[in-house]
């Protein structure tokens, strides 16, 4: 999942990608099995779906068009018949899985190269270094501390010692500027609610402070150490026993706090709301002198925000004096609307330099002096193709600038006063997944990871005429010989001509001979980039099962700046569809894979778009894997945070943006293919949700599954579909983030050894 730099303030990005999965399972074959549908019939045929009530009394009026919506008991969690339902369709899906041949095979395999150490890049506070590590096969990793970074490290907080079962992760963390305090955030279940608790770094005793009901925050101590900012929503039902993830309340009125040490939540002092505009959510984050108060407003999930600033040293009684008053803090407003997206990179005492896509859809650096707003200057044009993806102030005066090319990253040397090109740092081709450090640091440590590169730490000195890139730590998988594995790119003609960015991997040398079981991933929104990135289960795949494994950059992302984006949602969605089914095409028609050999797969946005690709395209795959999708696009946004991805779906309240919704809502698109074509049949589905996932509740899963399940199977008597559509649901898991290792593991080998079986993929050792 996304992983918020420590020094960064940056817009919640509130609907995830599932990665292509990182701890998960990979597959090839013997002489190939028949494909489920004509071998595995018998046994799929004898599928029992569990029967489920359908409510014909449940319409809703949408601008005219009456809607049945019969199954609207599923979306209350807490029901009687919810839990009946959840209960058959888990022993469902176990039989199925059950049934399974390479299930153990992908576990043990799985499991055994994913037990590798793992390292984060270090980062300094106060005094001392701090990491992550993890030693293998642990569910949750480790933060060290350590005096140096020779010097012996020891363990500062460790996350396994919260639960038997590994299931309370850390989520968000920050360490105060002297080093003595680290605040954390803690989640349980993969919820997204998160408590924060406090412990001294000298002698590692909690403090007694603990917050509540916090959600989507960063935490940003002032200087002087003697709190932070953070932010929070009211709780979901007062004076309610809850299970903290399971509801689907809507979150509103997001609030920013500021938290003094050692004091109770309820004497936190509010600093920002709006009630006008319950939706919005807000960020606050301290500059790196200390001197500001930044405020991000967010409204939804686009990149565009509003910025306040307020100048600590203006308030006569600090931000204490504020905490028996009605009045929040005197923020002035500098950028008051949404037209554009606005990241602090750096100031010097007023003057700021920001990222933003102001009139720039790839993004440029600007600069002004915020007491004088008027003038503002470039420092770093828009490039003609590149987007560029960060910019961190180092080295007192310079800038450490990262573009992405193609869906590859690029790092450059910059002047922080002209943004003058210095030197371009050496990089292979692959994603930087990390940049550690600040604007006083000559040494910055830089994360790298490739399809085939588990993960590079380097260590750059600046202060040296020409910068040193050498590697500080490097990830190695014992076992795992990247030669025996080839990846490239191609560009795939979409329907409307445009090319399409996709990765291939596979082993090396193949014939293209249509015989190769094949994984294609997307996800193509919020403008969120599918960069390359190692994961254990598809090398399994591609090592033991002769899969080949494809990641599609469609429309919707930010693979190409906001204009690809915008390209691929509101009106314009249907383009990440017809990008991703002319992905497959590709595949199918340049000797990869057959239709029926190929499996596709996303999760979030990308179960969306994996199930929507099924109803429009269910002859082009043999099997699909739809994780924690959004899948009814009519009432997504009446659930938790699911309001502020209106930005990029549209909403059904408005009669324009439900024609758009309508067309392709997977919930509303289920048809029996037969009826078209003889002989026709959906591919074998397994759709994906857990019992904590509040950020897309399963209710979305749930309820397809129960339309896929009777239109498909249980409303006909001897139906053509025999390919088995199956829910696998979770329990104490959420939407994806700090789920623990063993868990993810087990998902990998479920899913996987399921579309082995549906596709006729075998293991080989």
């Amino acid at each position: 999942m996304l992983l918020l730099r420590l020094h960064k303030s940056a817009p919640l990005r509130l609907l995830l990608p599932r990665r292509p999965p990182k701890p998960s399972s990979l597959l090839r074959p013997r002489p190939p099995r028949a494909a489920m549908a004509s071998v595995s019939g018998d046994a799929a045929a004898r599928l029992a779906y569990p029967p489920a009530r359908r409510d014909a009394s449940v319409l809703d009026d949408y601008h005219g068009v009456r809607i049945p919506d019969p199954y609207r008991w599923l979306e209350d969690p807490d029901s009687e018949e919810t839990k009946e339902f959840v209960a058959r369709q888990a022993e469902l899906a176990e039989t199925v899985l059950a049934g399974c041949p390479d299930r153990e095979s992908l576990r043990r395999e799985i499991t055994r190269l994913f037990d590798h150490p793992r390292h984060a890049a270090p980062f300094r506070r106060g005094n001392k270094y701090f990491y992550f590590h993890n030693s293998g096969l642990q569910a949750q990793s480790v933060l060290y501390m350590q005096d140096d970074l020779d010097g012996e490290a020891e363990v500062l907080l460790d996350p396994n010692t919260l639960s038997k079962d590994g299931t309370v992760a850390l989520s968000t963390y920050s360490i105060s500027e002297d080093g003595t305090y680290i605040a954390y955030g803690l989640s349980e279940s993969g919820s997204d609610w998160v408590t924060i608790h406090v412990m001294s770094i000298t002698n590692k005793q909690p403090m007694p402070d603990k917050l509540s009901w916090v959600k989507f925050s960063s935490i940003s101590w002032t200087h002087d150490g003697k709190g932070f900012f953070y932010g929070r929503y009211p709780a979901p039902r007062e004076g309610e026993e809850l299970d903290a993830g399971t509801e689907t309340n809507i979150n509103l009125n997001h609030q920013i706090y500021y938290h003094v040490m050692g004091t109770d939540q309820s004497e936190d002092i509010l600093c920002w709301k709006d009630p006008e505009h319950p939706k919005y959510s807000f960020g606050a984050s301290v500059t790196e002198d200390g001197k500001y108060i930044i405020l991000g407003t967010y409204d939804g999930c686009d990149p565009v925000n509003k910025l306040y600033y307020c100048e600590i040293s203006s308030l006569p009684r600090g931000i204490e004096g504020f905490r028996d008053t009605q009045e929040m803090l005197p923020f002035v407003k500098l950028i008051d609307n949404f037209d554009a997206q606005y990241q602090v990179v750096a100031n010097d005492g007023d003057e700021f330099t920001f990222l933003t896509n102001k009139s720039s859809p790839k993004n440029k650096l600007v600069r002004v002096n915020i007491k004088n707003p008027e003038l503002w200057t470039d420092v770093l044009p828009e490039h003609e193709k590149d987007v560029l993806e960060s910019a961190d102030a180092v080295n007192n005066n310079q800038l450490l600038v990262c573009y992405m090319s193609d869906v590859k990253h690029i790092l450059q040397l910059r002047d922080l006063r002209t943004g003058n090109l210095i030197h371009q740092l050496p990089l292979d081709i692959g994603s930087v997944s990390d940049i550690s450090c600040r604007r006083e640091d000559k040494e910055v440590f830089i994360g790298f990871a490739s399809f085939l590169s588990p993960g590079i730490i380097y260590r750059c000195n600046l202060a040296s005429t020409v910068p040193e890139m050498k590697i500080f730590r490097e990830i190695s998988v014992p076992g795992f010989d990247r030669t025996s594995l080839q990846v490239k790119q191609v560009f795939v003609p979409s329907k409307d001509g445009t090319k399409i960015p996709m990765f291939i991997m596979s082993k090396k040398d193949i014939k293209l001979d249509g015989s190769h079981p094949t994984l294609l991933y997307g996800y193509g929104g919020f403008n969120i980039s599918l960069t390359p990135s190692f994961s254990v289960s598809r090398v399994v795949l591609c090592k033991n099962m002769g899969f080949v494994v494809c990641v599609a950059n469609i429309r919707g992302g930010g693979e190409y700046g906001e204009e690809w984006h915008k390209a691929g949602a509101l009106a314009m969605k249907q383009n990440c569809f017809d990008d991703f089914a002319a992905c497959a095409e590709f595949l199918i028609s340049d000797g990869y894979t057959s239709s029926r050999q190929l499996c596709i797969e996303g999760g979030s946005n990308g179960g969306l778009l994996i199930a929507a690709s099924i109803n429009q395209r269910p002859d082009l795959f043999g099997c699909a894997l739809a994780h924690v999708g959004v899948m009814d696009m009519l009432r997504f946004h009446k659930f938790t945070i699911g309001h502020a991805w209106t930005t990029d779906y549209g909403c059904s309240d408005k009669e324009e943006e439900f024609q758009w919704l309508i067309k392709y809502s997977p919930l509303h698109n289920v048809r029996r293919p037969w009826d078209q074509h003889s002989g026709s049949q959906y591919p074998a589905t397994m759709l994906l949700t857990a019992d904590h996932d509040d950020r897309v509740v399963p209710l979305h899963s749930l309820k397809l599954l129960a339309t896929l399940q009777y239109v498909l199977c249980t409303s006909i008597d001897d139906t053509p579909q025999i390919n088995p559509i199956i829910g696998r649901i979770d329990r104490k898991s959420g939407h994806g983030a700090g789920r623990p290792t063993q868990k993810l593991i087990d998902e990998a080998a479920d899913r996987y050894s399921f579309m082995a079986k549906m596709l006729g993929a075998t293991w080989t050792e």
